[in-house]
């Protein structure tokens, strides 16, 4: 039997939809202050920095990513026009390609991540108590967003968290 939306589910989804772009946005303008590009350059260089050997097909950091394809074109483009990532093209696949993460690419994920820690704990970790943020990480993996454990938490206190 179908459970009827109930206003408190509503209220939820309103008030999920309307956090998650505010604090987006303050984290966008953080960094912007501290003279980086957006958080979505961040997020691209630490999947492919993550990946084994540092590359990935473009299919694959969109997945990653959650954004739209072209909007993923788009992004490796700029990271390629700046020098912080590279195209290859696939030896078994000549229609394929990779995008290989540079050391310029390695170093400036590395040093956005100060501007991204110091606003991830100014908008979200100093309004939350760590009991409270595991219970909010718990609500949220109830809806299906469970990106990990506790071990990607201290993974992303050393720099390697996503979005």
């Amino acid at each position: 039997m179908k459970r009827k939306l109930s206003t408190e589910a509503t209220a939820a989804w309103i008030r999920l939809m309307r956090v998650q772009s505010r604090v987006l946005d303050a984290v966008e303008q953080d960094l912007k202050k501290a003279g980086f590009p957006p958080l979505a350059w961040y997020d691209a260089l630490l999947e492919l920095s993550r990946a084994p050997s540092g590359e990935m097909r473009p299919v694959e950091l969109e997945k990653q990513m959650l954004i739209p394809q072209y909007s993923t074109s788009r992004l490796i483009d700029r990271l390629v026009d700046e020098g912080l990532a590279v195209r290859r093209e696939c030896k078994m696949d000549k229609r394929g390609q990779f995008v290989e993460i540079t050391e310029a690419g390695r170093e400036l994920q590395k040093k956005m991540w100060g501007a991204y820690s110091a606003a991830i704990e100014k908008h979200v970790g100093s309004k939350l108590s760590d009991a409270d943020a595991l219970k909010l990480c718990g609500l949220l993996d109830r809806l299906g967003c469970s990106c990990g454990d506790v071990k990607a938490a201290s993974a992303a206190r050393e720099g390697a968290p996503s979005r």
